[in-house]
């Protein structure tokens, strides 16, 4: 029954990484923010091989998906510094969610709760084929949306590394025990071999 509900569980934690992360995906298109595109697309296709690890009984699955998740903490940690600017990281001169392609910008940017988007005209601080705009009225700035979507996803991934280190030795256990009561032993129970040899035995009769 235990490792019913670890599996559940872990089944359950998987199904919001993946919801959460193609919800993440679809919101970076939108802003071009190439590095995190294809940090998502790795993170949906390792939270999909850990299900298929769990449902399918495959120890060698979940334990990437764990390795994998440690990772994946780091990165969005990376994200939270980055959008708080923490120690030389700057969203002004850091094009680094682009690969330096073209400016950084979140989607959220413009389009948080409550933004008013006004075009800057005749602006020469803007470079070739970009324009320069002011937003106003957010009811929260477009930093800490994107800083909670990374700590969401900071807390699935510990929830998922728990539960995934957790039926993984589950399952080792009972290859364990399976080995142990001679599944896989090569001198299990042999039935009674016929004797090829004939016993004489005396026949007595009255004489």
């Amino acid at each position: 029954m235990g490792k019913c509900d670890g599996r559940c569980t872990l089944l359950g934690i998987c199904s919001l990484q993946l919801v959460a992360a193609l919800e993440r995906q679809v919101f970076d298109f939108l802003g071009y923010q190439w590095a995190p595109i294809l940090a998502n697309f790795l993170h949906i296709m390792a939270v999909i091989l850990g299900m298929f690890g769990t449902v399918q009984f495959r120890f060698r699955y979940l334990i990437f998906y764990a390795v994998w998740l440690v990772f994946w903490v780091g990165w969005n940690s990376f994200i939270i510094c980055f959008y708080l600017e923490v120690g030389n990281l700057s969203q002004d001169r850091d094009f680094l969610m682009t690969f330096n392609t073209s400016l950084h910008r979140s989607w959220w940017m413009e389009h948080g709760p409550g933004c008013l988007v006004t075009p800057v005209l005749d602006s020469h601080m803007a470079p070739d084929d970009h324009h320069v705009i002011t937003v106003s009225g957010c009811l929260l700035d477009y930093q800490y949306i994107e800083v909670l979507s990374s700590a969401i996803q900071i807390l699935l991934a510990l929830f998922g590394f728990v539960y995934a280190c957790y039926v993984s030795k589950v399952f080792q256990d009972d290859e364990d025990s399976f080995d142990f009561i001679g599944g896989f032993d090569s001198y299990g129970y042999q039935p009674p071999q016929k004797s090829s040899h004939l016993q004489l035995q005396p026949l007595y009769t009255a004489g």
